[in-house]
C-alpha cells in the first residue's frame, strides 16, 4: 500500500504509471478473494432505497405490478421477476447485483 500510494502521482503509459496498475490490480485481486463484499438480500436493497429516497409502496407500483404484488415482495412471500429487477434498477438505481441475490429465507414460487 505505501508502494501505491507513492506512485499515484505517476503518469499514465509511464514506468511508473505501469508498475502502478500492475500493484492496483493485485491489490483489487487479493481483496476480491479474502475479502469479498456480499450483497444485501433485495428485499433490504428495496427497503433501504425506499427509505433512502422517501419512497412508499406506491411509488414501487409502475416498477413492480400491483399494490399487493409490491407487499408480496417485501414481505418475501414472492420472488422478483427479471422485469421487476430491471424496472427497480432503472427507476431507483438500485444494484441489479443486489436484486439478483436470492434470500435463503425468501419463499420460491414461479413467476
Amino acid at each position: 500500500m505505501k508502494e501505491i500510494e507513492g506512485l499515484m502521482s505517476a503518469e499514465m503509459d509511464s514506468p511508473e504509471g505501469d508498475r502502478l496498475d500492475v500493484l492496483v490490480t493485485l491489490v483489487e485481486a487479493y481483496e476480491r478473494k479474502h475479502y469479498p463484499i456480499e450483497f444485501p438480500d433485495p428485499v433490504e436493497a428495496i427497503k433501504f432505497r425506499m427509505e433512502q429516497q422517501g419512497l412508499t409502496v406506491d411509488d414501487l407500483v409502475p416498477a413492480i405490478g400491483r399494490k399487493n404484488r409490491v407487499y408480496e415482495i417485501l414481505a418475501g412471500k414472492r420472488p422478483l421477476t427479471l422485469r421487476m429487477i430491471e424496472n427497480l434498477h432503472d427507476a431507483f438505481d438500485i444494484p441489479a447485483e443486489s436484486l439478483l441475490k436470492h434470500s435463503r429465507n425468501q419463499e420460491h414460487h414461479p413467476a
